[in-house]
């Protein structure tokens, strides 16, 4: 009988751990995260950046923070024919999973704004919060970008603040370099 429950018990434990482990949860679609970020736009244009590694390595000196992918995915927020600024959709590591976010970017290079589309951890969730998104808004490619001197860091949730921060901070690095400003 003890033999059975062993058997029993070892068998699900593979389930139990793979059903702790997976959490992901999509909060906005780009449409949804678009409309958020840029409520007066009229029309979003497609604007995928293909960057060259001559275009990452000045991304990185610049912000400090690598830049990963070889594409960006980007769209010109448009009203009245005047470009309000650039939506762009990134992804960060939290802990051990990825962090689909949109940062709303105006054209002449400061932060509007901040959503979180995909949360994939089981912890750090944190970040969703309206209060900590609002922290960047305004802020420049020139500010310090550090967690815990003007970013404020939460408990439990360390890895995606900072991954965040460095995310937002190097977008800012690629508008300035590759989209508009450059």
């Amino acid at each position: 009988m003890t033999d059975a429950r062993t058997f029993g018990f070892m068998l699900t434990m593979p389930v139990l751990a793979i059903s702790q482990s997976v959490y992901a949860k999509d909060y906005l679609s780009v449409p949804q995260a678009q409309k958020l970020l840029f409520p007066d736009a009229e029309s979003f244009a497609p604007h995928t950046v293909s960057l060259t590694k001559a275009q990452k390595k000045a991304i990185k000196k610049l912000s400090g923070v690598r830049q990963r992918w070889d594409e960006q995915k980007v769209w010109k927020a448009v009203a009245g024919g005047k470009t309000l600024g650039w939506f762009i959709v990134d992804e960060v590591v939290g802990k051990h999973e990825f962090i689909t976010y949109a940062a709303a970017l105006s054209a002449d290079g400061h932060v509007l704004g901040l959503e979180v589309m995909s949360y994939r951890e089981t912890h750090g969730d944190e970040v969703m919060q309206a209060d900590w998104r609002a922290q960047f808004k305004g802020k420049t490619l020139g500010d310090v970008f550090k967690l815990d001197e003007d970013i404020a860091n939460i408990s439990g949730a360390t890895l995606s603040c900072r991954n965040l921060t460095d995310g937002v901070h190097r977008l800012l690095a690629l508008e300035k370099l590759v989209l508009n400003r450059g």
